[in-house]
Formats: structure tokens, C-alpha cells, sequence
């Protein structure tokens, strides 16, 4: 079997779909999404066309290495998301070529069914609470939700600031009990300084992890912050390769890494990454809020390693998928079919093509300043 041709959609709302086509008929799919960078990131892929036509794609993890090595420029959003999209594509070529599911060339799985968890959102107190409330009905056990407030946090805040995002979070944790897990982003987009502040006001309801208290790059400072309270530290999402995880397990800056499988390398990539957060008794929950196949080619992970927290998920494949993803009790089932064990409905994502959409980007209502969102 021999690659003959890399194809790129970008599809509504910002997905870019890779489809890796052969001399045998079978066709590999992988997401090489990046948000806001649709279309360098599908340029970069076709990039690649020139090593990857004429191969033979189930040499995964070797192609990986030579694409990597290669581009001299090693790393970086653009060039790595390219690199996972085009990775998922193999491994989906390699499973279907052999007849079997992803993670059995992984070794197997390790467990009958994959846990997600869902966001949580709400404005108020109340309609935060109620939306929780809503998605246990529908049989999810664990949920995440971000630090809101009336406004973007500032870099040290008042004492009501606080006290207004501990009261948010408060009536979530008693709307939904005790027995349900509550994760809580602050998405790299607060300060040090309040993110200091905000750990440890928020222990009572004892989140399931803080997930990206400071900007993920700034390793020391959230190891510092890791060290000052007894709630897990989540990071990772916007980390790339094996070589940006080593220091954050290295220095303690997280327990519980998050790659992005169309980010941090692919699926392989992914599995390595695991395996360093094994040696540190770390946990791994991979970042995903993406489209259906990057959530596919999670899922083959999620099934293959040891330490396996729980899936972020945001779209099931509706629209997309001839057989979307349906969650039983908070639970995905295990992927059954070969390779990435799913197939597009092309025939609906072709009414799905068009232009991706972009985030506007936050300004300080304080001041105008351009801040993180």
C-alpha cells in the first residue's frame, strides 16, 4: 500500500479534516486542526505531500521521526499540529490495513469504556447550577467549568471578585452533590498573582484539578502554585511534543497532563507523553475541543494507557459521522471498528464546508489592554 494523495477540508465551525488517500482504496482520516490557523495549518500539511507520497503509511512511527527531523524547525503550534493531524491519518490506515482498532496496535486495551466529562455554563449562580444539574440528568459524573466573574480577572483582584467566582462554583458543587466531579479551567487567563488567590478560596468545593492556573509556558510559577495547595494541577493543552512535557513533570508543575492529540504530536506522541506522567504517578486527561476526529484518535489513547483520567469532549460527530458517538452513563463506549474506527458522512460535511470561524479576542473593559482568553 502506497500514500497517493493528502486531501484538506476546512469545514464549519473551524475543523480542518486531512484524508490520506492510497493505491489500495483505503482512505486514513486525521484532524490537523488549529484554531484561528485553519489555513496555514493545511498548507503546512501539503507541505508534507512531497516526503509522504509514494510511502507506505503504516511505518507510522518512522515517517513521524523523518517529518519532525526534517523540517530542521522543529515544533511549534503550526508545524506539530500538521505533524498529529497527518499522524492520526496513518495510524487510521495502519488499523484499517491490519483489520483492528488503533489501540490494539498499542498493546491492547486496558479498559471496556472511556469516561468524558462535559462542560458546564451558566452565567449566575443559578443557571450555572441548573446546567449541571441538567447534564447529571443525562448521566455525566464528572463536569468542568471556568473562573467567571463580572468582568476578566485583573491581575491582583478584590476580595468581591473572588468571593463571586467562590459563589458561582459553590452553587454548582450543591446543585450537583458530592459524589460528582467538578474540574475548574482558569484557561492560562488569570494572573499569578489572583491565580495564587483563587486555589486556595476554591478548595472547599474541592475540585476534581485546577486546570491551567497561569499560562501552561510558565513552568516554575505553577509549580509554585502546584506546591501551595492539595487540589491536582491540570496543563498541557498548548505544550508540543514530549520534549515541553519533560519539564513540566520534571519541575511538578502538574500531576495531571493534558496533551492535545491534534497539537501535541498525534497519537503516538500521546502515548510516550503518558508514559512519562506514569514515571511521575501522574494522570493523563486529554485536551479536546475539536471535532469528532480528534476525538477518535483520543479515544484510541485513552483505551491503551494505564493512567487514563477522563476525556474532554464538546462534539460527538452529529453531522459528521455516519455513526456519531453516543455517551451511556457518562461513558463512551470502546471503538470497535478498524483504525481510527470511524467513517465521515461526506456526503453532510461537504454542506459543512466553508469558513472557519475565528475568535475576536478579548480587551480589559477596565482599560482597553489586550488580555487572554
Amino acid at each position: 500500500m502506497r500514500i497517493t494523495q493528502l486531501e484538506t477540508w476546512i469545514v464549519e465551525p473551524r475543523w480542518v479534516i486531512l484524508r490520506v488517500h492510497t493505491d489500495e482504496g483505503l482512505i486514513g482520516l486525521g484532524e490537523p486542526t488549529l484554531e484561528n490557523r485553519a489555513y496555514t495549518v493545511a498548507q503546512a500539511v501539503h507541505e508534507l505531500e512531497p516526503y509522504l507520497i509514494g510511502k507506505d503509511p503504516t511505518r507510522v512511527v518512522h515517517h513521524w521521526q523523518a517529518m519532525y527531523k526534517h523540517a530542521f524547525y522543529r515544533g511549534g503550534p503550526v508545524l506539530t499540529s500538521a505533524l498529529s493531524g497527518v499522524e492520526h491519518a496513518l495510524w487510521d490506515l495502519a488499523g484499517k490495513a491490519a483489520g483492528v482498532p488503533v489501540y490494539k496496535l498499542l498493546g491492547g486495551p486496558l479498559r471496556d469504556r472511556i469516561r468524558v466529562y462535559a462542560h458546564c455554563r451558566g452565567e449566575t449562580p443559578e443557571a450555572l447550577a441548573r446546567h449541571g444539574q441538567e447534564l447529571v440528568a443525562q448521566g455525566f459524573t464528572a463536569l468542568k467549568t471556568g473562573i467567571h466573574g463580572p468582568r476578566p480577572a485583573r491581575v491582583v483582584e478584590t476580595p468581591g471578585f473572588i468571593d463571586g467566582v467562590v459563589a458561582r462554583l459553590s452553587a454548582l458543587r450543591e446543585a450537583v452533590g458530592p459524589e460528582i466531579d467538578i474540574a475548574v479551567d482558569f484557561h492560562g487567563a488569570v494572573s499569578p498573582q489572583t491565580a495564587g488567590l483563587l486555589i486556595k478560596a476554591l478548595e472547599p468545593i474541592r475540585p476534581m484539578f485546577y486546570e491551567e492556573i497561569v499560562q501552561c509556558q510558565n513552568v516554575e510559577v505553577m509549580a509554585d502554585l502546584a506546591r501551595k495547595t492539595h487540589i491536582p494541577i491540570a496543563a498541557g493543552e498548548r505544550l508540543f511534543t514530549k520534549w515541553a512535557f519533560r519539564e513540566l513533570l520534571e519541575k511538578g508543575g502538574a500531576s495531571i497532563v493534558q496533551p492535545d492529540l491534534s497539537h501535541a504530536g498525534g497519537i503516538w506522541e500521546g502515548r510516550l507523553i503518558a508514559g512519562m506522567a506514569e514515571a511521575y504517578y501522574g494522570a493523563v486527561a486529554p485536551h479536546c475541543p475539536l471535532g469528532p476526529i480528534s476525538l477518535a484518535a483520543c479515544l484510541q489513547l485513552d483505551a491503551a494507557i494505564p493512567n487514563f483520567l477522563a476525556q474532554e469532549q464538546i462534539h460527538l460527530g452529529e453531522g459528521y459521522l455516519r455513526e456519531p458517538f453516543r455517551v451511556v452513563d457518562g461513558y463512551l463506549p470502546l471503538p470497535t471498528g478498524p483504525g481510527l474506527g470511524i467513517e465521515l458522512d461526506e456526503e453532510a460535511v461537504q454542506q459543512r464546508f466553508g469558513e472557519p470561524r475565528r475568535h475576536p479576542g478579548l480587551f480589559h473593559p477596565d482599560d482597553g489592554a489586550a488580555i487572554d482568553h
